[in-house]
């Protein structure tokens, strides 16, 4: 279906942005350690992966053409079982991102979602 495609195609940008930070950092630091980034291209790089694989603005332009397009049920699971790894991520890699980025990340999704 179209809600598929969109969403598969969404999901596979974010894993090449994110293949794309984890690449940049291990040619900037010599190591495959992606939990402390050291370039800022890489941080920028992570927040914007995972912005966009969990939705979050102004990243979430996918997620209403994806949800209405599926029934309740994959909904359900696409929208909270899907989002585990990449809030997990999120987490570990959070004392060394950006944090008035990620403000404002959350404070756009808070208001524009609410």
């Amino acid at each position: 279906t179209e809600a598929a495609t969109k969403y598969f195609l969404t999901q596979a940008t974010a894993s090449m942005i994110l293949l794309l930070a984890i690449l940049n950092n291990t040619s900037n630091s010599g190591q495959w350690n992606i939990i402390q980034p050291e370039d800022m291209l890489s941080q920028y790089l992570f927040l914007v992966a995972l912005g966009m694989k969990l939705g979050l603005a102004p990243f979430h332009f996918w997620v209403p053409e994806v949800t209405q397009g599926i029934p309740i049920k994959s909904g359900l699971i696409l929208l909270t079982w899907q989002k585990l790894a990449p809030i997990s991520i999120m987490y570990q890699l959070s004392p060394y991102l950006n944090k008035n980025m990620m403000i404002t990340m959350a404070l756009m999704s808070i208001l524009l979602g609410g």
